[in-house]
């Protein structure tokens, strides 16, 4: 082996010089990363020392097609060698988004109209809040700019949407939300919702919206923008009725819903899209990780007529549509999303997330119900978490200290057992969201690697 590419060069490279995400940089600073990944196939990753992982998280919630495909690469290098940038300001165009907007059309929601390309989630929903802006500007409406998003809802990381996410290690040290952020109640049943059935649960979150709206005044309020089911904030699906609810009151007070679909969008719930799953009619739509399974940057807002009849009249007013990326449109980009859409459709791997997602549903009951660290087991489809509480009361749970850390420790003993998963920041919850192309074998692996590491955590607390 080259000693330059061994592990303790590589991790020595990567503490050095790589400011990494979502990290504390005094503990990365001191010890550098646990592995480097070098090779990714299916749902397994392998490391710098030949040692392989199951992923049970394809990566952050995004590779769904699985790693290593062949075709994806193919199209890369095709496109590159063919037209490998292509800019999308002033009318300029090229075939493959072109392509590709036409195909994200006849897969959206009824009454979708147009594709704006960005980089990420973040940026994609950053245009989002800019087009309800630039929306309420052009019809005269400039004091409805407020947007509502809930609790512990993950929206991005860019100014705006930091903001919008509703967790507050996003917000500390950075003077965050920004003033026209506000959020309400989200439906997490096990801490919002306890003892309450769907109804009267959808009823306590609708009338806290309603008193939220009544408190800052409709007419300040520009959007909600929501995730049909809550990623990162627990994975929380919500009550029945919830989405037909909330959007009455939304559409009452002219308010604009954006569904952020980028964890939900293109099969993660066993349909296209999380808005198919739960009755969603958005205005606008949100996508980007299932677009390309992570292969290739790239995010789309989608945009309604509703909208977009109302951001060309703003045109007389405003001048040209002043927003965009360089990379907007990017030609690889498309291509990459385009093969994707390819996979996904010719394997039938949106009804095999379906399929798949009873069998991990099951098994993580199976393993983890009655468990005495455990409160809840939930997830849809091929998204699943299981939360870790201190104890079960009639009044609801009671949750760990956090500086027990019990979740990143339960994560760091799957790890040693060879299966990458997930805590989510702010709860002692772990995350599974494999790629559709996931074993039931290699679930069995993953399932058994947490519950084995679950019971070691226990043992530590004296449970």
């Amino acid at each position: 082996m080259n000693i330059r590419n061994s592990f303790a060069a590589l991790a020595e490279l990567d503490r050095q010089h790589v400011f990494h995400p979502f990290t504390a940089l005094g503990d990365h600073e001191a010890n550098g990363p646990a592995f480097v990944v070098t090779h990714g196939r299916g749902s397994r990753l392998t490391d710098s020392a030949g040692r392989e992982y199951v992923d049970v998280m394809a990566g952050l919630w995004c590779v769904n097609i699985g790693y290593g495909r062949p075709e994806i690469g193919a199209a890369m290098r095709d496109q590159a060698e063919t037209l490998s940038y292509c800019h999308a300001f002033s009318s300029m165009a090229s075939d493959k988004p072109a392509l590709l907007s036409e195909r994200l059309i006849g897969l959206a929601p009824p009454g979708m109209s147009k594709i704006f390309y960005g980089n990420s989630g973040s940026d994609a929903n950053d245009t989002q809040v800019k087009i309800a802006w630039y929306y309420n500007n052009a019809l005269g409406r400039p004091a409805k700019k407020k947007i509502i998003a809930r609790q512990r809802g993950y929206h991005g990381v860019t100014i705006m949407t930091a903001g919008l996410t509703g967790l507050p290690g996003l917000h500390a040290g950075f003077d965050l939300p920004l003033p026209m952020v506000r959020h309400t109640t989200a439906p997490r049943r096990i801490w919002e919702g306890h003892g309450l059935d769907d109804a009267a649960f959808t009823q306590r979150l609708v009338d806290d919206l309603e008193q939220l709206i009544a408190t800052e005044g409709a007419d300040t309020i520009a959007a909600m923008i929501v995730e049909p089911l809550m990623g990162a904030g627990g994975v929380h699906a919500p009550p029945a009725g919830y989405y037909p609810a909330i959007q009455a009151v939304l559409r009452r007070h002219d308010i604009l819903l954006i569904a952020d679909e980028v964890i939900c969008g293109f099969g993660r719930l066993g349909t296209m899209f999380g808005c198919e799953a739960f009755g969603i009619e958005p205005d606008l739509m949100t996508v980007a990780k299932g677009l390309t399974s992570a292969y290739f940057p790239l995010s789309a807002c989608i945009v309604s007529d509703r909208v977009w009849g109302t951001l060309v009249a703003g045109g007389k007013q405003f001048g040209a549509f002043g927003h965009g990326y360089t990379y907007s449109s990017h030609p690889i980009g498309a291509a990459v999303a385009l093969a994707n859409l390819d996979i996904l459709e010719n394997e039938k791997l949106v009804a095999r997330a379906a399929t798949m997602g009873v069998y991990l549903q099951q098994r993580l009951h199976d393993a983890f119900d009655g468990h005495p660290l455990v409160g809840d087991v939930r997830g849809q489809a091929l998204i699943g978490a299981v939360e870790f509480v201190d104890r079960m009361t009639d009044q609801g749970p009671v949750a760990f200290d956090p500086a027990l850390k019990v979740a990143p420790r339960i994560v760091k003993a799957a790890l040693e057992r060879g299966v990458i998963g997930r805590a989510l920041p702010s709860a002692d919850a772990v995350a599974f969201s494999p790629p559709f192309v996931i074993t039931e074998a290699e679930i069995d692996t993953a399932v058994a690697a947490f519950r084995d590491a679950s019971d070691q955590v226990a043992a530590e607390l004296g449970r």
